[in-house]
């Protein structure tokens, strides 16, 4: 996928907006990007819930992600995948890579082994990890200006965080899972 066809708007599925998922997918902006994780459910019933919300986010042209292996996300037919810098790797053809980072370290490996993007976090303060270190602002900017490969920001993001960090491409799942923080 090409840097001008990556998506700007990320929704990760999380336990905790399952309920909204149907709903916030059709609210985003067609051509989205939608990342299922759900790693709550057995595997049956994540399988059988993530067919339901590929059929949901098809119909509205998002990009469907998958955080699990790259087989997996080719047998059920996922856009891509999401994971660790060295789960990506070796890299599969007709997938996109979406590789987390968190510190200087994991961005380079993300780099060196051929992401084509990365989820660099957590920016702000989140409900996944309360109480844990972030990034902020300025360390945010300064860890994604050494990428080669556009950066996702992801951590307490929403619409406003968006606009007042003026990052282009972001993701989130609290903060896309309200109707009033969308």
């Amino acid at each position: 996928m090409r840097n001008s066809t990556l998506p700007l708007i990320w929704l990760i599925s999380d336990e905790r907006n399952d309920a909204e998922l149907e709903a916030t997918l059709k609210r985003l902006p067609r051509k989205s990007g939608f990342i299922y994780r759900h790693y709550h459910l057995p595997d049956p019933e994540r399988w059988e819930r993530f067919r339901e919300l590929r059929r949901v986010a098809k119909a509205y042209g998002h990009t469907v992600i998958l955080s699990d292996s790259a087989i997996t996300a080719k047998e059920w037919g996922a856009d891509g995948i999401y994971a660790s810098p060295r789960s990506l790797w070796p890299r599969r053809a007709g997938l996109l890579h979406l590789a987390t980072a968190h510190d200087l370290n994991e961005l380079g490996l993300a780099n060196r082994l051929g992401a084509d993007a990365v989820l660099l976090s957590p920016i702000f303060a989140t409900r996944s990890h309360p109480g844990g270190r972030v990034l902020g602002p300025s360390r945010f900017r300064l860890l994604a200006s050494q990428s080669r490969v556009p950066v996702i920001a992801l951590g307490g993001m929403t619409a406003q965080r968006a606009r007042t960090l003026q990052w282009p491409r972001w993701a989130a799942i609290d903060g896309l899972s309200s109707p009033l923080l969308a």
